[in-house]
């Protein structure tokens, strides 16, 4: 499978300090890997770093999706994140739009402009997560699962390769937690790169993937 981010001895700080350092990794197409570690272990630092959020220290090689990460230019940044699907803990859904009109902001910030494509690709990412019958309805009128789907959905716009969960079941219960790894892991088998960083390895277990666990600075791959 075609590897999309290389990373080869990179050193990640983090307020003035070392968080990780010689972290070499290769992360393929099509593959799910599960970023575990303790709170503070680095886990969302390395995964900021992967969309130019967190600046890296040093390191050999940082490449992902044909961008280097190590050089990148501020103005090439918004064409790497169009790359990659991101999918935040605490949801960041406008409040005072629909399901409908947060995706449409989306698409309308990143460049799309024909009126029947912005609706055919939202009615696309809506039935890949099983929200078809939502667009309508405001982000509160949702529930926690509801609205995680939707964030996925928002990150499956613009056809990324990869695609960045931060603790995606965090705020959800363990029922509505699984159906959301169950969706992830669809994704996957559909083609892309999914990174989903978690501290529950009971779901770890239960739905298997590759290992990668930040632990004493280190990037360990299990």
């Amino acid at each position: 499978m075609g590897i999309i981010v290389n990373y080869k001895n990179v050193e990640i700080d983090r307020a003035e300090k070392n968080v990780l350092k010689d972290v070499t990794f290769t992360l393929s197409k099509g593959d799910f890997y599960y970023l575990v570690g303790r709170v503070g272990s680095g886990k969302s630092s390395l995964m900021k770093t992967i969309y130019a959020d967190v600046p890296i220290r040093s390191g050999d090689k940082a490449e992902v999706l044909d961008f280097d990460i190590l050089n990148i230019k501020k103005s090439q940044i918004p064409y790497l994140r169009r790359k990659v699907g991101i999918v935040f803990q605490d949801f960041q859904l406008l409040q005072d739009r629909s399901v409908s009109g947060n995706l449409k902001f989306v698409l309308n910030a990143t460049g799309w402009k024909n009126r029947d494509e912005i609706e055919n690709r939202i009615e696309e990412v809506l039935n890949m997560v099983g929200m078809a019958n939502k667009s309508y309805k405001m982000p509160h009128e949702l529930s926690g699962g509801e609205q995680q789907r939707i964030v996925i959905a928002r990150a499956l716009l613009n056809k990324p390769e990869l695609i960045i969960a931060d603790e995606p079941t965090g705020n959800l219960d363990p029922q509505t937690g699984y159906q959301i790894v169950t969706l992830l892991h669809e994704l996957s088998k559909a083609g892309h790169c999914v990174v989903m960083a978690t501290h529950n390895l009971q779901l770890v277990e239960d739905f298997p993937g590759k290992v990668l666990r930040c632990e004493g600075k280190q990037l360990i791959v299990e």
